[in-house]
């Protein structure tokens, strides 16, 4: 039994780390404020003089130093653990679940790679990474799930990353931490996480308006995409790439930018270079993409960046189902 629910290994990670912090902590706090009594009743009024001057005779700085450096060492220790918890969970595995999240005043809406979409619900396997893309339609919202102990902030126009393994089935609770206008309390919803039958039965069972990638496929022609960015099926392998770059093979690879940082090319990198080109921009490339702010909601947003994925075939599918 645990003293707070959880749902994942890394809840118990965070709960030990939080406890050793805890502890530690509460060990310094016994250690300082016992030595401030130990002199406070040492040194107290009516003790002669000669004992108070032999024992700052015998005051001996090892004692300072010792416990000084150790308490560093430990803090150091908690510090370097918590770093490579929090780098950890920014790195989801290859091949995690990818689910769209987006915040809305007030509620999340939720697009599975399948296309089945819910509002204020989601829907994940156990014993399977789950990456959550997150993103804003307006505010800025905080997105957390406290029973996998993550959080997130989550930004208009930008995509934020999160993913966990949850072990054990059942129903839990998310919420908006962010205090984002007059309804913010109830922008909440409802974990459920299934075993991995019930979740492949919830998938085939719950409608879906066509994969989220060939929505984005049709958006991808629609929107004028092929005219410059060649991809395998509306170019052929003479296809002129001069204006613009080849979406095959895109995603998951370095970018070198305008001004010269290289980056990887992933989801959120993606949706960022449709909203925000100019700062996006290809250093091998002159011509200027025109931005998709405003142009392209974040559900369609979301299916040209799931179609675009599949454009690299090196990559395993992210398909829930």
């Amino acid at each position: 039994m645990t003293w707070l629910p959880e749902a994942s290994a890394h809840a118990t990670r965070i709960d030990l780390l939080l406890a050793g912090l805890v502890l530690i902590s509460l060990a310094v706090l016994g250690l300082v404020f016992g030595l401030m009594l130990l002199n406070i009743l040492r040194f107290r009024a009516g003790r002669t003089t000669a004992i108070a001057r032999a024992v700052a005779a015998h005051k001996s700085w090892r004692f300072e130093i010792v416990w000084t450096a150790a308490t560093l060492a430990i803090f150091f220790g908690l510090f370097l653990w918590a770093t490579q918890l929090y780098v950890v969970g920014f790195r989801p595995p290859v091949g995690a679940i990818q689910i769209y999240v987006t915040g809305k005043q007030w509620m999340w809406k939720v697009q599975y790679p399948g296309g089945q979409r819910e509002i204020n619900a989601l829907h994940v396997p156990a014993g399977r990474p789950v990456q959550l893309l997150l993103t804003s339609e307006d505010v800025i919202h905080d997105f957390s799930i406290p029973v996998l102990r993550i959080k997130h902030d989550v930004l208009p126009g930008r995509y934020q990353s999160l993913w966990f393994t949850a072990d054990r089935t059942g129903s839990f609770r998310f919420y908006c931490t962010q205090f984002c206008g007059l309804a913010h309390s109830r922008m909440t919803g409802t974990l459920t996480i299934l075993s991995a039958t019930d979740y492949a039965g919830w998938l085939n069972g719950t409608p879906a308006s066509g994969s989220l990638a060939a929505t984005g496929e049709a958006l991808f022609i629609r929107s004028g995409c092929s005219g410059c960015h060649a991809s395998s099926r509306y170019a052929p392998d003479a296809a002129d790439t001069s204006r613009a770059p080849s979406m095959v093979g895109l995603y998951g690879s370095r970018v070198v930018l305008a001004d010269g940082r290289a980056v990887m090319a992933d989801a959120a990198f993606l949706h960022d270079s449709i909203v925000d080109a100019p700062r996006r921009q290809d250093a091998s490339f002159t011509t200027e993409m025109p931005s998709f702010r405003g142009v392209l909601s974040e559900d369609e947003l979301a299916a040209l960046v799931a179609y675009l994925q599949t454009l690299s075939p090196t990559l395993p599918p992210s398909a829930g189902n």
